[in-house]
């Protein structure tokens, strides 16, 4: 699928009670998987004046919002059930596991209803995506 970045927008939202760690933990993670899933985000190597390569960052800003985690469980619901956003949510869950094959497993007996999200990133029509997250203040 390819995306039209220029009537995109890209945002992640952290819940903001989380401790310093665990919020850039929440943000880094979430951008990964963006990374990844949209891949029209990242812009091409550049070089510098001595020839240097440099790899491609993303193409448009990223903020990074902040919410209480009730806040961020009703943007999910939203986002979730719009097929013109990607979302990637990072549990609290999925924070806590020290391995990928425990995440796999205690996902496998957790239903939907009852995960806690640490951060979700959010990448749709920017109009869509300001409804959703235009009052969120910036995380500072």
């Amino acid at each position: 699928m390819s995306h039209d970045i220029k009537n995109s927008k890209c945002v992640i939202v952290v819940n903001g009670d989380l401790p310093v760690g665990l919020t850039v933990n929440a943000a880094s993670v979430v951008s990964l998987t963006l990374g990844r899933s949209v891949p029209e985000l990242i812009g091409q190597d550049v070089k510098d004046a001595d020839g240097a390569l440099h790899l491609g960052i993303t193409l448009i800003p990223v903020p990074i919002l902040k919410a209480p985690a009730e806040r961020i469980a009703e943007i999910h619901q939203m986002a979730v059930s719009d097929p013109e956003v990607v979302v990637v949510g990072f549990s609290d869950l999925a924070q806590s596991c020290r391995t990928y094959e425990e995440y796999i497993e205690r996902m496998a007996g957790t239903e939907s209803a009852d995960l806690t999200y640490s951060s979700i990133g959010l990448f749709g029509p920017r109009k869509q995506l300001n409804k959703w997250t235009g009052s969120l203040a910036l995380l500072r």
